[in-house]
C-alpha cells in the first residue's frame, strides 16, 4: 500500500504555529527513515488567497477532497475556537474520512471543529488551559481533561495548546513507526521524546535563573543514570551543596515537581522505553528502573497512565519499525 497520507488543513487567519508543527513533523522529507515515511497535503478548507497569522499567505495542495485519501487529518487550531462557525461541508468530509477508519488530529483550539462534528461525543478530550472550560460548557458531554498534554481515543486524538502539539505528533509517530524513529524525530526537534505532566506546569510559572539550571542540570542527567538506586533528599541536595530545604525548593522550580514526582515520572518513561523496544520481562524492567517489583511497576502504571505494563507492551511496543499502522 502507499505510504500513509496526512493532511493539515488550512483556512484563512490560519494559526501559523500549530500548522508549522504538523509540517515540521509530518511534511518534511526523511531521507534517514528511507522512503517508508508519511506522504503530507495541505487542504484548504476556504477559498483562497489563504491569510496566516504573521502576514503570509498560504498555498494548499488542494481543496476538501484531499480528505477523502488521507490516513490522518490535523486540524491545527481554529480561527476565534468557538466564536467562529464550522463550515458544514468541512464536517461533512470529515465524517466521511473517519467513517472509513482515519484518523482526526486536533492541536490547541482545534478540537472546537471535531467538537461541532461530534467526534468527542461521550469521550475524553483536552485543549488549552484558557479554553477547557469554554470547551466543557458549550459541549457537556465531552469528558474535558484539562491537565493533561494530549488524549488518545484511538481514532481521534487532541492536544493542549500550542507546543502540546508536537508531543501529540510525536506520540503518533511512536505509534505508527516505534520509539527508535519517534526518539530520531525529537532530536532533530532538540525536544524530549515524551514530557511527563500536565498544563498546570506551565500555566504562569517563573522561569528559573540560569544559575540553577547549571547547577541543576548534571544531577539531573546523574539521577537518570542510577534510576534503581534509592536517592534521598540528603544524598542529592549534598551533591549539589545546598541545604535539603533549598534544594527541595530551588528543585520544585526547577522542574514544576517535587524530586520524588520527577524520579517516578522518569522511572515510568524508562520503563516505557524498556516495554517498546526491549523482550525484557516485567521483573526485570521493575528492578531496572528503581520499582523494585512487578507489583509496585503496575500500581504506577495503572494510577499514572491507565492501563497495566502489559497491555502497553502489546499496544506499543514495534518490532520492525518500517511498518506503519494501517
Amino acid at each position: 500500500m502507499p505510504n500513509p497520507l496526512v493532511v493539515a488543513l488550512a483556512y484563512d487567519r490560519l494559526c501559523t504555529f500549530e500548522f508549522g508543527i504538523a509540517v515540521e513533523v509530518f511534511g518534511l522529507p526523511r531521507p534517514e527513515m528511507g522512503t517508508d515515511w508519511y506522504r503530507f497535503a495541505v487542504c484548504a478548507v476556504d477559498p483562497g488567497p489563504l491569510r496566516a497569522i504573521g502576514g503570509f499567505h498560504v498555498s494548499a495542495d488542494g481543496g476538501l477532497d484531499l480528505l477523502d485519501e488521507a490516513h490522518t487529518i490535523i486540524v491545527p487550531g481554529w480561527r476565534g475556537a468557538l466564536s467562529e462557525p464550522v463550515p458544514p461541508e468541512l464536517i461533512a468530509y470529515l465524517r466521511r474520512a473517519h467513517e472509513r477508519g482515519a484518523r482526526l488530529m486536533s492541536i490547541c483550539s482545534g478540537v472546537f471543529v471535531l467538537a461541532a462534528g461530534g467526534f468527542l461525543s461521550g469521550r475524553r478530550a483536552t485543549t488549552h488551559w484558557r479554553y477547557a472550560q469554554i470547551l466543557a460548557e458549550a459541549y457537556p458531554d465531552i469528558r474535558v481533561e484539562p491537565d493533561v498534554l494530549y488524549v488518545d481515543e484511538g481514532s481521534v486524538l487532541t492536544s493542549a495548546g500550542s507546543a502540546a502539539g508536537i508531543d501529540l505528533c510525536l506520540h503518533v509517530v511512536r505509534h505508527d513507526y516505534g520509539p527508535e524513529i519517534a526518539n530520531r524525530i525529537a532530536r532533530r526537534l532538540v525536544v524530549p521524546p515524551h514530557r511527563e505532566g500536565g498544563q498546570s506546569q506551565f500555566v504562569e510559572r517563573p522561569v528559573p535563573p540560569t544559575r540553577e539550571g547549571l547547577r541543576l542540570g548534571p544531577l539531573f542527567d546523574r539521577m537518570r543514570e542510577r534510576l534503581a538506586q534509592e536517592q534521598s533528599i540528603a544524598m542529592l541536595a549534598g551533591e549539589v551543596g545546598m541545604s535539603p530545604r533549598t534544594f527541595l525548593r530551588r528543585f520544585k522550580a526547577a522542574t514544576g515537581m517535587p524530586p520524588g514526582e520527577w524520579l517516578l515520572a522518569e522511572r515510568l518513561q524508562r520503563a516505557r522505553e524498556l516495554l517498546e523496544a526491549s523482550d525484557a520481562n516485567i521483573d526485570d524492567i521493575a528492578s531496572t528502573t528503581g520499582f523494585g517489583t512487578a507489583v509496585t511497576l503496575r500500581h504506577h502504571f495503572r494510577v499514572k497512565l491507565g492501563t497495566s505494563p502489559g497491555a502497553y507492551r502489546r499496544r506499543f511496543a514495534r518490532q520492525v519499525a518500517s511498518e506503519p499502522r494501517p
